[in-house]
């Protein structure tokens, strides 16, 4: 069944008139009740041909209508203590169809980009004396941040006392200048800023995900559920994603098998045949980031046609400073601290930073007639 809006309100019995809205430069459906609002209504799938020729390492991704976004989760088992507000309200999105990269960026796949462009990441390049204005110039020296626990327990209010920046750290060595690729090149690439990664896509003949096509990808075909692979942070018992166990920050028991990043594809793949939609390393989405953003959209329209974000960027935490969506948390996240884990919550990052737990995967338009 072909979905667009109208057919969902006629599943519902809706008999309001339906219309198109512009807003932010996308057309969108608008017009009756807010039935659709603050609640998960089923993901209707399209239905699509078997492709001829699948692109390699990638999967398909039907696209369809869903409800996107995140209940509190605070009162959760695993939930955390933050109530995810810029993920609310719920609301109905249809995205197209389009092929998605299995697993985050390897550093095997971004050396390839390297050694055929000679590109120099933001990590890799002396920091502007203009954007730090008072900076002791002899201290601007290329470097990024790497997650550097205390060997004690420490208050939570002051993420200094777990990020370090650390001159000489890259892509190349993520963990400083003394560190290497040589056992990581199956590893997610990291210390990538917003615009090395959209240098990467586009030599791979792709581009970065919007944070609908995101989220419609990362549920794969599960209707609200609180994970990518369904309602309970564990399965049988298994950990289903590589995040931080024990006391954060100080200590990471490695439950899951890892302390710190991972190789990619070591945990279950999701129902669209994705591997670490969850934890390991933030990935980059095309969209700026605002608070306000669902709000805006889901006041003005019925259900959003593929949504690329807000025009602009504004986070009130931090005024002036320009940021993109993040999707699925990393190692560092913990019940503790960082619950961003949960499928339909939101991360965002300055697009001139880069760490060692900020990764992204690409994906590719597919056209094929319903």
């Amino acid at each position: 069944m072909k979905v667009k809006g109208i057919f969902l309100a006629a599943l519902l019995g809706c008999t309001s008139s339906i219309g198109f809205l512009i807003y932010g430069g996308q057309r969108v459906l608008a017009g009756g009740s807010n039935v659709l609002r603050d609640s998960f209504l089923p993901t209707v799938e399209n239905k699509v041909a078997a492709p001829v020729i699948v692109p390699v390492d990638m999967v398909l991704i039907p696209g369809g209508e869903f409800s996107m976004g995140c209940k509190d989760p605070s009162s959760q088992p695993h939930g955390g203590h933050e109530a995810m507000n810029d993920c609310r309200p719920i609301h109905r999105v249809y995205i197209d169809k389009f092929w998605m990269d299995k697993t985050d960026v390897t550093n095997r796949e971004f050396e390839k980009f390297v050694r055929a462009t000679g590109y120099v990441t933001v990590a890799e390049r002396k920091p502007n004396a203009n954007d730090f204005p008072g900076i002791d110039p002899a201290k601007l020296v290329p470097g990024s941040l790497v997650f550097t626990p205390p060997n004690h327990a420490v208050s939570l209010d002051d993420y200094k006392k777990w990020w370090m920046y650390v001159p000489g750290a890259n892509w190349r060595h993520p963990l400083g200048p003394s560190s290497n690729l040589r056992s990581r090149m199956n590893y997610p690439v990291v210390h990538v800023a917003y615009e090395d990664a959209q240098a990467y896509a586009k030599w791979a003949g792709k581009r970065l995900p919007t944070e609908a096509e995101w989220e419609f990808a990362a549920r794969g075909g599960i209707t609200g559920g609180t994970y990518a692979w369904g309602d309970e942070m564990l399965e049988h018992g298994m950990w289903m994603a590589n995040t931080h166990q024990g006391k954060f920050p100080d200590r990471d028991t490695a439950a899951d098998g890892y302390a710190g990043i991972a190789p990619v594809a070591k945990f279950p793949a999701n129902g669209y045949g994705l591997y670490d939609i969850t934890g390991n390393v933030w990935q980059w989405t095309a969209d700026w980031y605002r608070p306000d953003y669902y709000a805006k959209l889901s006041a003005s329209v019925r259900v959003a046609i593929n949504p690329r974000g807000p025009e602009d960027s504004n986070d009130p935490d931090e005024p002036g400073i320009r940021k993109r969506v993040q999707r699925g948390g990393s190692f560092v996240c913990t019940e503790q601290y960082c619950t961003r884990y949960i499928v339909g919550t939101r991360g965002k990052g300055e697009v001139d930073s880069a760490s060692n737990h900020i990764g992204f995967r690409c994906v590719r338009d597919l056209r094929i007639n319903h």
